[in-house]
């Protein structure tokens, strides 16, 4: 027999093309078919179970759409991210930095140019020591005191000489300072005093080390002190007499011994920022910073020996100790090997005028001209 068309009630479905409503399985208006009834029981169920079945595939159907729309939707937004064109970030102009930097300036405190040159070339700066046996004094034949006029004594008479009114009360003498306690000998060691005390800077990490000649002149033995206190016997390989400079080479040296930097003297001009490092009158390592006052000057020692020529002028404090030392730039490359100190008067100390020979000489002495 014959089964009618099921139509799901869904009340979005629309008529069927024989006149019936597909929604409520009614005939269309204006239809004159009848409506159709199942046959039988069983017939009405299976449609009713049709329709319930049908319904969860409508809802699903409902719901996708609007779900595909949005992924589009989604999707359209991110593409018109990535090729909309966007306007590029900020670039760092010089404004910028200039701007930072003064700003660090301002609030961080820094060392200053001549620290840091310092500790850049203290590793390489040593103390020269120039030893020598001890002499021991010549004995001297007592004198004979002999009396003056004011002390005879007269006849039946027996005078006593009278202190001085400036005598100390105590009847030991009063203790007399050296003429020069920066001069006075050391004590002794193993039977051998310091003759002098200069400075040495390091241009070769196997020990090869510069210095002034009149630092180890005449000294029997030579010791040499490094940055990380270990002391060495050291002797002379070289001398170049006519710049006043000695190449020393240490026989001990430490581990991580670090050789100085040498900057050719050809563009320093007067005005140009410079330090002083080394040990004067055995203090140091001391720095003292100054500025080049002159280029190509001359100096002849005060015993009138000897004249160097070709010498860097500057006004960093220098004073005995300081001989040998190097005279660095703000980068603690070495210009030239401190050698002398003019003063007018028998002064040995710094009124404003300090020497030093180039690095360009002072290297050459090594046998290694950097430049």
């Amino acid at each position: 027999m014959r089964r009618p068309a099921l139509y799901s009630r869904s009340p979005e479905a629309t008529a069927s093309p024989d006149g019936q409503d597909a929604s409520s399985g009614q005939e269309a208006p204006g239809s004159d078919t009848a409506p159709a009834a199942p046959a039988d029981a069983a017939d009405a169920a299976m449609a009713a179970g049709l329709q319930t079945r049908n319904q969860p595939h409508r809802a699903r159907r409902r719901w996708l759409a609007p779900l595909a729309v949005a992924v589009l939707m989604g999707a359209s937004a991110a593409g018109a991210y990535y090729l909309v064109p966007r306007p590029a970030g900020h670039t760092l102009t010089q404004k910028d930095i200039d701007a930072a930097v003064l700003r660090t300036l301002q609030t961080a405190t820094l060392p200053s140019a001549a620290a840091r040159a310092a500790d850049i070339i203290r590793p390489s700066v040593v103390e020269v020591t120039a030893l020598g046996p001890e002499s021991k004094p010549e004995a001297k034949p007592a004198k004979r005191a002999r009396p003056n006029d004011h002390s005879k004594p007269g006849p039946g008479k027996q005078r006593t000489a009278k202190a001085p009114k400036d005598a100390p009360a105590n009847k030991e003498a009063a203790p007399q300072e050296p003429a020069d306690s920066q001069e006075a000998a050391k004590e002794p060691k193993d039977g051998e005093i310091e003759r002098g005390v200069g400075t040495g800077v390091v241009i070769v990490d196997k020990g090869v080390i510069l210095t002034n000649l009149h630092v180890v002149a005449g000294a029997e033995k030579i010791r040499v002190t490094f940055a990380d206190g270990l002391e060495s016997p050291a002797s002379i390989i070289g001398l170049q007499p006519e710049n006043d400079l000695a190449v020393l080479q240490a026989q001990k040296i430490p581990d991580d011994l670090v050789a100085a930097t040498m900057r050719s003297t050809a563009d320093l001009r007067p005005g140009d920022n410079v330090a002083a490092v080394g040990f004067p009158f055995g203090i140091g390592p001391s720095v003292s910073s100054g500025v080049v006052s002159g280029m190509n000057r001359s100096f002849r020692s005060p015993e009138g020996k000897q004249e160097m020529s070709n010498l860097i002028q500057f006004d960093a404090a220098a004073n005995p100790g300081n001989s040998g030392g190097p005279l660095i730039n703000m980068d603690g490359e070495v210009l030239g090997i401190v050698t002398a100190i003019l003063n007018p008067t028998q002064q040995r100390t710094f009124i404003g005028i300090g020497f030093a020979v180039p690095i360009e000489n002072a290297a050459s002495a090594a046998g290694t001209p950097p430049f």
